[in-house]
């Protein structure tokens, strides 16, 4: 399958400068992805655009990811209100955390990451102005969405975020002529700041440059875009969301997303996700789509031994896996997702039930276990037991406390 193609296929294909495929099937280039440290992490929402690149890699092309130690001292414009600065210590430190975090996304690949601090910290404002700012017409900047969008809300936007777009301009002008980059990428909502540095190097250089964007990550169900702006961000950080609960994510993804989901999210191919599709179809209760999701994004994002302890968690809370099959690390991952109870010292159930707050009253606890709702090791008790070893009390269908 032909790049052009697979973009399509999967869903990546978006707005383009060019109309000629073949400058993505018959040209070799490098391109560049830029990602601003507005957060020391990336979201799943950035995944999506990192899985591009991933797809330009595979078929020749070389890659440069930008962290934006310089362009997020100032912050790309939003489309409600400016976004507060961060300081400058902030910026380095979400900086170094994103340049690891792209640089791990991509482990084994030949990529470069650089920081276009290192050239913008340089720029002298009256030679910025005389051999960039000329290159920028006024009416046209002030016709682009962003732009209109904020206008129109009546908020008006500051100098410094509209000199946001001559910034990312010019780090597609600096990476063209030092090196060598033709085309950037980007989410939809950067099409704007993507065409001022094709028409910088077009205007400074004579030369032909690419942009192309892909859609936003959409979850088809709320119609709301992934992202930390929309609240309950899931991180790529394994200490701001658990790789337990990226699963737990991804594996309640309803059926109108999850083939969307799992073209733009994972490497799998398209007569794999045809072979996935026909058995869901078959037999939707078992959602074999969403488990394949949640498995591929999990292994990507923190390798495969970390997912298959995931899931084998997963399988233990809902499944009829005991905690005796679980290895110590699977136990771990277990106590960082629970209430965790100590049975150093025997304990009754009761007791362990009212210290994590599961149960409210010894009343509330008998007629609980009277009315079958308490399990221990997936086994329905009848009385107030005494746990001596690791155990999984469960309350009803998904309310877990680990006893160890």
């Amino acid at each position: 399958m032909k790049l052009s193609e697979e973009l399509k296929w999967r869903g990546f294909w978006n707005q383009t400068t060019f109309q000629d495929e073949s400058i993505l099937d018959n040209q070799k280039h490098t391109i560049y992805l830029g990602t601003d440290p507005s957060a020391d992490s990336l979201h799943i929402g950035h995944l999506s655009v990192y899985m591009m690149v991933r797809r330009f890699i595979d078929h020749g092309h070389k890659v440069i990811l930008l962290v934006g130690g310089g362009t997020g001292m100032i912050g790309d414009m939003r489309d409600t209100e400016e976004r507060s600065l961060l300081s400058v210590e902030q910026v380095k430190a979400n900086t170094e955390s994103l340049r690891k975090q792209v640089s791990n996304l991509f482990g084994g690949y030949d990529l470069e990451v650089v920081n276009n601090a290192d050239w913008l910290q340089k720029i002298e404002l009256i030679p910025f102005l005389r051999d960039t700012g000329k290159n920028f017409n006024m009416a046209e900047l002030i016709g682009r969405d962003f732009f209109k969008s904020r206008i129109s809300n009546g908020g008006g936007l500051s100098f410094a975020e509209f000199t946001y777009t001559l910034l990312q301009g010019y780090d597609f002008w600096w990476l063209n002529k030092n090196k060598g980059v033709t085309m950037q990428i980007g989410g939809s909502d950067q099409w704007g700041n993507l065409l001022s540095g094709v028409n910088l190097i077009r205007k400074k250089e004579s030369k032909e440059a690419f942009a192309m964007t892909a859609p936003l990550l959409i979850n088809r169900a709320t119609g709301r875009k992934f992202g930390k702006s929309e609240g309950g961000a899931i991180w790529l950080d394994p200490k701001k969301t658990s790789p337990y609960k990226m699963y737990q994510f991804l594996l309640n993804s309803d059926d109108s997303s999850v083939f969307e989901y799992l073209k733009i999210l994972t490497t799998l191919s398209p007569s794999e996700i045809d072979e996935i599709k026909k058995i869901h179809d078959e037999k939707p209760h078992l959602r074999i789509a969403q488990k394949e999701l949640a498995k591929n994004v999990v292994t990507i994002v923190h390798g495969e031994k970390v997912a298959s302890d995931v899931i084998s968690v997963t399988d233990l809370l809902f499944s009829g896996k005991t905690i005796d099959e679980l290895s110590e690390q699977e136990i771990n991952i277990l106590s960082q997702e629970l209430p965790t109870i100590d049975i150093s010292e025997a304990q009754n159930i009761s007791n362990i039930l009212l210290k994590s707050n599961i149960a409210k009253s010894k009343g509330e606890i008998k007629r609980l276990i009277s009315g079958n709702a308490i399990s221990v090791n997936n086994n329905k008790i009848t009385e107030d037991i005494t746990i001596e070893k690791p155990s999984i009390i469960k309350k009803g269908k998904n309310i877990f406390v680990l006893a160890k």
